[in-house]
């Protein structure tokens, strides 16, 4: 029998109970079948292609009738750590058994279930083994918040519909829950809207995207797709539309929505906040009706992002203005709305939640909200965000907010980051990747690898539990699983990679 080589708890991001018993550790079998109730038919289905990826060999299924008989039970019972759910993580709460005997995967909802799923796939081995031992013992486990998330920017470089599946099936992998799609920007526009063809005819097309170097855009069936493909594996899609600033692409579409009626040039620069939506002119909030509606229609998810960052050109009146009309909007269709932390320079609706991105240390506005009742989503720039340089030496990102490296992206807590803004009050967080110095699928990889891992154990782990020379030892064993699938993470000398 080959060495264990894993224990039970080291997997990413750190569970919240962990008891081993290496007197029950499991041998698999060559006989290996699922039990499953109809209703998790799918997670079983996951489950049995994991361990023929892992062994090499058949797996039967079995009803859940039969489930004594199976080495692998899934159990959709009722399990919850947290009855009251006042957080909102309920329903990823879950257990995972591994015995002598059997593995049994335990939760109340199959999001639960697929959460012990992502667990079990970092105890087996990332390449096909003929023998294999999991780590006996019990682990209970639910997260800290219920919103952690990452965002992908489509338009400043387009990526496409298979390299965003790529990204998502990724991310999945480390509980990531929320994938923030940025849609729209000064460059590029990249979701098609019906009866404004335009935008993406002009927005989406040739010469688009920094540098003029990433053009396309997603189709209504594309978009679709995605959002279907991302729900299968329990992660919401949040469209954004930034508005009312980075519009310049909109305005070169559609002149009649400048100031004066007259063109504007296309822009394919990084500048930001020299472009706006004019407040006083009621063609402004036509668009952003039927824009919001059709974003909305076509997203089953709660949350709409309108962007609300660097209006720099908007006079602060017309800000205001502008966002007192259309924040209500996004409720008027079923959505929450989410703005960067801008938006909390108005009195916002009662459901809306400020995204904090700055690096400064405090923030009046936000703190304002969240002493209103307002839940905020913690994203500051200099340890969330994934376009910043790990080191001055790095061939990719940004430093403008300094360079971020493996701990530092790690050793911060969203509780602590903001004065007036508690874990009471925070729905969680995101890690944003932009796309200036990005080209390809790879370059997205390289940049969100391995710091989303510790974005991801941020948001899931209590904070109690954390600790860097634990997760620097994780991170490192998860090196060659990112290598087994052809993801281009970056070897960081901070990480003593397996």
């Amino acid at each position: 029998m080959q060495p264990l080589t894993r224990q039970l708890g080291d997997v990413i991001p750190l569970p919240v109970s962990v008891r081993p018993d290496p007197a029950a550790n499991f041998p698999i079998s060559t006989h290996l079948s699922v039990s499953a109730p109809t209703e998790a038919a799918d997670i079983a289905e996951q489950l049995a292609e994991l361990l023929r990826h892992a062994t090499g060999r058949p797996v039967s299924r079995t009803s859940g009738e039969d489930e004594e008989a199976a080495s692998f039970r899934i159990l959709l019972d009722g399990y919850d750590k947290n009855p009251d759910d006042r957080n909102g993580t309920a329903a990823e709460a879950y257990g995972l058994e591994i015995n002598s005997e059997t593995v049994t995967l335990r939760a109340g909802s199959n999001q639960g279930l697929f959460a012990a799923l992502q667990t079990l796939r970092q105890l087996l081995p990332e390449e096909p083994a003929d023998e294999i031992v999991l780590p006996g013992g019990r682990i209970e486990d639910e997260p800290r918040f219920a919103y952690r998330g990452t965002m992908l920017d489509l338009a400043r470089h387009y990526f496409e519909p298979a390299d965003i599946r790529s990204f998502i099936d990724a991310i999945a992998q480390l509980k990531i829950n929320h994938l923030h799609l940025h849609l729209t920007d000064d460059q590029g526009w990249r979701l098609e809207i019906p009866g404004w063809p335009r935008l993406t005819e002009i927005g989406g097309g040739p010469g688009t995207g920094v540098d003029g170097a990433g053009p396309g855009f997603l189709t209504i069936p594309e978009y679709a797709d995605l959002v279907a493909y991302a729900a299968a594996r329990y992660i919401t899609i949040v469209p954004e539309i930034d508005l009312p600033g980075h519009v310049n692409v909109v305005q070169v579409a559609y002149p009649e929505l400048t100031a004066d009626g007259q063109p504007v040039p296309p822009r394919t620069d990084a500048e930001v906040g020299y472009s706006s939506l004019v407040a006083g002119k009621e063609e402004t909030y036509t668009f952003v009706e039927d824009v919001i509606r059709v974003v909305s229609d076509l997203t089953p998810g709660p949350y709409l992002h309108i962007g609300g960052d660097e209006a720099f050109s908007t006079p602060p009146e017309d800000y205001r203005t502008f966002l007192n009309r259309v924040l209500p909007l996004a409720g008027k269709y079923g959505k929450r709305a989410i703005g960067w932390h801008e938006i909390a320079a108005v009195d916002l609706p009662p459901t809306a939640i400020p995204q904090y991105w700055r690096i400064e240390p405090a923030d009046g506005g936000v703190a304002k909200a969240a002493a209103a009742g307002h839940q905020v989503i913690m994203s500051p720039a200099d340890r969330a965000y994934l376009d910043m340089k790990y080191d001055q030496d790095s061939p990719l990102g940004l430093d403008w907010a300094g360079v971020v490296g493996v701990e530092r992206s790690y050793d911060w807590d969203p509780a602590d980051r903001l004065p007036g803004v508690g874990e009471e009050s925070l729905l969680g967080v995101e890690a944003p990747l932009w796309s200036e110095t990005l080209r390809s699928l790879a370059d997205v990889q390289f940049m969100a690898f391995p710091r989303l891992a510790a974005i991801a154990e941020i948001g899931w782990t209590p904070r109690a539990d954390r600790e860097w020379r634990s997760f620097r030892a994780r991170l490192a064993a998860f090196g060659p699983r990112w290598t087994a699938q052809g993801i281009n993470y970056y070897r960081s000398p901070e990480i003593d990679w397996a």
